[in-house]
Order: C-alpha cells, then sequence, then structure tokens
C-alpha cells in the first residue's frame, strides 16, 4: 500500500505540471515555407542576378566586328534557390503589447558568386497594443506595400517598376477605424546605393540621417489606397581625389500612390512612383556630377528623376488567370551634368513589360506559367540636357517561364 501510494504521488508530480502547460497560452515558433522550382527561357541575354534569376531588363545591343548584336542570343536555366524557410514566432505580452517576431531566410545568396548560399530576409520583432504597433527589425522597406504587390510568378515581383527593397528599420504604425498612418526610418544592407565605391550602404550611414518614410493608407472590404514620401540623403565621398575633406550629399524625396479593388473573384491593383536617386529601390535612375572643383576635387550632385508605374487584373482562385503591365521613364535632372553617373541602368530612357499568367493551384502545390515581355530603351544620357537619354534604340526579351511550388 505505501509502494502504491508512493507511485501515485511520483505520478501527480510529473503530470500536474504537464497539465498546466496545456492551460497556458502556446508559444514559440512555428516553420513554414516553400519548394520552389523555376524552369525559364529567354529570346536574349540579360541583365539579370543569380544567373538570370533574377530579371530586370534585356541587356543592351552590343555589336561584334562584322556588325551582329553578341547579346542577340537566347538562354535557358532550371534553379531551385528560391525555395524558403519562415519561422514565425510568439511570446508572452510586452510592456502592455501583443509581441510577435519572424525570421525568413532562403537559399538565393547574397551575390553571384553566393548563390545556393542561405541569406536572411526577414528578422523583426512586433510589438502591437491597440491602435499603435512598433517593428523594429529587417523587413520589407515601407514603399514595398505588402498587402497589394504583384503576383507575377517571376521572383523579379515587378521590377523595376515595383519599388522593392528589404531593410533595416524601426516602423511606427497607428490604426483609427479604416485609416492607417506610418512613420519608419531604415538603412540599407542587401539593397544598397551606387557611388565611386560601387554598390554600399557607406554612402547612407555617412550622411548619419536615414532613410525617413511617411505613409497614410485606407483598408476597407478588402480594398487598399495610400500614398507615401520618402526621404533619402547620401553622402558619395568624405575625402576627394585630391585628399581633400568632403560633405557634399545628395538628396531626393520620392511619391508613392496606390490602389487595390477586390471585387472578388476579380482584383485589380495599381501604383505609381516619381521618385529622385532611387535604384536602392530597383528602380532606373540614380544621380550624377555637376561639377568638380578644380583645386579640391569636391563634387556637387543632382538627382535623377525616375517614373514608373504598374498595373494587374487577375481572376480566380483555384485556376488563375492574370495580366500585369508596367511601365517606366527616366525624366533627367534638375540641373546639367558634367561628371560621372550612379546608378542603374543610367543609360536606359524608358522600360515597358507586359506579363500575362495562369496558376493552378491545388491543396499545398501550384503550376504556374508566365509569358514576360520586356522592352528597353537604351542610348546616351546628354550632361548638356540635364541628363536627359537621347538616340534611344530599344531592344525586347521574351522570357517563358514555369514554375512548380509545394508550401508547408
Amino acid at each position: 500500500m505505501k509502494h502504491a501510494l508512493l507511485r501515485l504521488g511520483m505520478l501527480i508530480v510529473f503530470v500536474a505540471p504537464l497539465f498546466a502547460q496545456q492551460e497556458k497560452p502556446g508559444f514559440g515558433i512555428t516553420f513554414s515555407g516553400y519548394v520552389k522550382t523555376d524552369a525559364m527561357f529567354d529570346t536574349r541575354q540579360t541583365t539579370s542576378a543569380r544567373e538570370g534569376h533574377f530579371f530586370l531588363y534585356p541587356a543592351p545591343e552590343v555589336l561584334d566586328k562584322n556588325g551582329a548584336d553578341i547579346n542577340a542570343a537566347p538562354g535557358f536555366n532550371i534553379l531551385s534557390i528560391q525555395t524558403r524557410l519562415t519561422g514565425k514566432i510568439t511570446a508572452p505580452d510586452a510592456f502592455g503589447a501583443k509581441t510577435s517576431g519572424q525570421m525568413e531566410a532562403e537559399f538565393f545568396g547574397t551575390t553571384d558568386g553566393d548563390i545556393n548560399g542561405f541569406r536572411l530576409r526577414h528578422a523583426f520583432l512586433k510589438l502591437d497594443w491597440a491602435h499603435t504597433s512598433l517593428l523594429v527589425g529587417q523587413t520589407w522597406h515601407p514603399m514595398f506595400i505588402l498587402e497589394m504587390f504583384p503576383g507575377v510568378v517571376s521572383f523579379n515581383t515587378g521590377v523595376p517598376f515595383q519599388a522593392f527593397a528589404r531593410a533595416p528599420q524601426i516602423r511606427l504604425a497607428y490604426t483609427t477605424g479604416d485609416v492607417k498612418f506610418t512613420l519608419a526610418a531604415a538603412s540599407q544592407r542587401d539593397f544598397q546605393s551606387n557611388g565611386p565605391a560601387g554598390l554600399s550602404s557607406a554612402y547612407l550611414r555617412n550622411s548619419v540621417i536615414p532613410d525617413l518614410h511617411a505613409q497614410v493608407s485606407y483598408a476597407s472590404g478588402g480594398h487598399l489606397a495610400g500614398a507615401a514620401l520618402d526621404y533619402k540623403k547620401l553622402t558619395p565621398r568624405i575625402v576627394t581625389t585630391k585628399n581633400v575633406k568632403t560633405d557634399a550629399f545628395v538628396d531626393g524625396i520620392a511619391a508613392l500612390g496606390f490602389v487595390k479593388v477586390n471585387a472578388d473573384p476579380v482584383t485589380i491593383k495599381a501604383q505609381a512612383l516619381y521618385g529622385q536617386n532611387t535604384p536602392d529601390l530597383m528602380q532606373i535612375g540614380g544621380y550624377a556630377v555637376t561639377s568638380t572643383d578644380p583645386v579640391t576635387g569636391i563634387e556637387a550632385y543632382t538627382a535623377l528623376t525616375t517614373f514608373s508605374a504598374w498595373a494587374e487584373v487577375s481572376i480566380g482562385k483555384q485556376i488563375e488567370y492574370a495580366l500585369f503591365a508596367g511601365y517606366s521613364k527616366a525624366l533627367g535632372a534638375d540641373e546639367n551634368v558634367t561628371g560621372p553617373y550612379y546608378g542603374r541602368a543610367t543609360d536606359i530612357g524608358d522600360l515597358y513589360r507586359i506579363a500575362p499568367r495562369i496558376q493552378f493551384n491545388a491543396e499545398k502545390t501550384r503550376i504556374s506559367a508566365e509569358v514576360e515581355y520586356t522592352a528597353a530603351g537604351y542610348g546616351t544620357p546628354d550632361g548638356a540636357n540635364k541628363g536627359k537619354v537621347g538616340n534611344i534604340r530599344t531592344v525586347a526579351n521574351t522570357r517563358l517561364l514555369v514554375a512548380f511550388y509545394y508550401f508547408f
């Protein structure tokens, strides 16, 4: 009898905590993600990242000694590097707020030499009060509107028409009714500005002021509309080629407008961006040198302005039919240019893309097909005409893409 009571007591000691734990909310990390393989065929050589996977625009015309265009040659590839893993974190309340977090990585690498490398996409903490939320960490740049980005099959997600970047940031949002106000301060990591030393986050870091963002949006019944302003200041050099200290800078403002209409089963999305010096958002353009002091080497700069817009119409769930269209135009600068240009595709005057797609969804599996036609107008920036691109010659690429997804 004594031994039986002893065993019963030990059982209570071990089992009681288990029941107590079940009564508490579950905290921890939940993993999800997908396995994805893309098979792609291009009618022309491309300007892209990761062996052609992240397509930007067709490569320019380059003539051989016989006058033949070297880049007018097709290409093909199959890659699975977009496969990703997401961990969503839940934990007890703190500071009177609901807490959450996320970590996400994929095998896309950080450079072409690092292809297949495991790279960080998102890593952030979020605190949610009744009307206010605070996000600290790396996630989508506020100019990338998570609720309405293009649903294209291509991993470029509508770039270079869609503003696209992830950035370490501090983001504060306040919601009242259907209206949300957002303020953010961001730095640069994987998506950087260009300058005298190449791609680097140093130009923003040396400016001391982070990338500043303000946004207002209205959401109701699946519909969304909003606008945003973004300010960025870069310091291209802290010392000149004449070994003279300098704090000369270039700054610029970007304005964004967006709308989403949910008329189930039809969804319509549209967005327009007017921005100065926005290559870190995967836009064409950048900035240029307007003058150089012959004695000190101190440079003055002007931002290049770009307009881009895109729209998308989609219908269906199990079988989705959709059409994406985008347009981008280099508008030049406020001043004439006398020195180098720094940015992305500063020799492209305009771009447009048309991309129809069809997707088949069955449980956790998706098969997608897309035809992506992109035309780029290459020319020569005219410094005496405020950097506007002239003598434009257009080249085009058609990408045929088939993608296979398995979600978990």
